[in-house]
């Protein structure tokens, strides 16, 4: 997301649970704790209708802060919204994506490559190495190709906090909320999904739907656009992003002029 920083000022935070924030092991974490934290962080930082831009679970944790907004004034409104490969909307998207992730893992090429790994000796010889790949082919059913899954930044995510976050939703479904959060809407929103993602792609296109959004799907590309079509994926967003011609002007405290006839 880098790529975004020639044009734009970007925050980044490490959800609780994940990266170097920790959580209190004595109480389960919900998405309500996601949602408040983001609500936090937005707060904090005094941001005036941000643009969101939310990867995977972040896509649906910016869906779900998006609906909370409708009904809880306490969350600050958030302007542009713009969703990559976001997790499934429905529970029943969600059974789908986990069936497609589960034979992905377990295909001819990822075995293979597991048993390579168990007989080169890295283990015992190079065990960052060995951690580095097993990382990477626990994640190669997220991409088009799985062998595109190289040279990728191992995350760290407390399995006891992703099971508490999932658990919450319980069979959740948020589609029928998503026309409130359009009503609301006081900015665009797009969503970039990649035509390989297991993630089912009818799950974005329903969620677009109902949002009123831009849907831009990539071919020959799973759930790591960024890794396996960055160009498509960064110039969807560059454009999403990109103020219009007035508020461009309007920043420069001046409204364009009729052209003389």
């Amino acid at each position: 997301m880098l790529r975004l920083a020639g044009r734009h000022d970007l925050l980044f935070y490490d959800q609780r649970g994940g990266g170097k924030s920790r959580a209190d092991a004595r109480d389960p974490v919900t998405w309500h704790e996601h949602v408040d934290d983001l609500g936090r962080v937005i707060h904090e930082f005094g941001l005036s209708e941000a643009a969101v831009v939310g990867y995977s679970w972040g896509g649906l944790l910016a869906l779900l802060y998006a609906v909370a907004t409708t009904t809880d004034a306490r969350l600050a409104p958030i302007g542009r919204l713009a969703l990559i490969d976001p997790a499934s909307v429905t529970q029943r998207y969600r059974a789908e994506f986990e069936a497609e992730f589960a034979r992905r893992s377990d295909s001819e090429y990822v075995r293979a490559e597991r048993a390579a790994l168990a007989a080169s000796g890295l283990r015992e010889s190079d065990p960052e190495r060995y951690r580095q790949r097993a990382f990477e082919l626990s994640v190669a059913g997220y991409f088009a190709d799985p062998a595109n899954a190289r040279d990728l930044t191992p995350f760290r995510v407390v399995a006891r906090i992703q099971q508490s976050v999932w658990a919450s939703l319980g069979d959740y479904d948020l589609l029928g909320a998503l026309p409130a959060v359009r009503a609301r809407a006081t900015a665009p929103a797009l969503i970039v999904h990649g035509r390989e993602d297991p993630i089912p792609l009818a799950s974005s296109a329903a969620a677009a739907r109902a949002l009123g959004a831009q849907l831009v799907t990539i071919a020959n590309c799973g759930h790591v656009p960024y890794v396996e079509r960055p160009e498509p994926l960064f110039a969807a967003l560059g454009q999403f992003l990109a103020p219009s011609d007035e508020a461009r002007v309007r920043d420069r405290g001046a409204l364009p002029r009729e052209a003389p006839a």
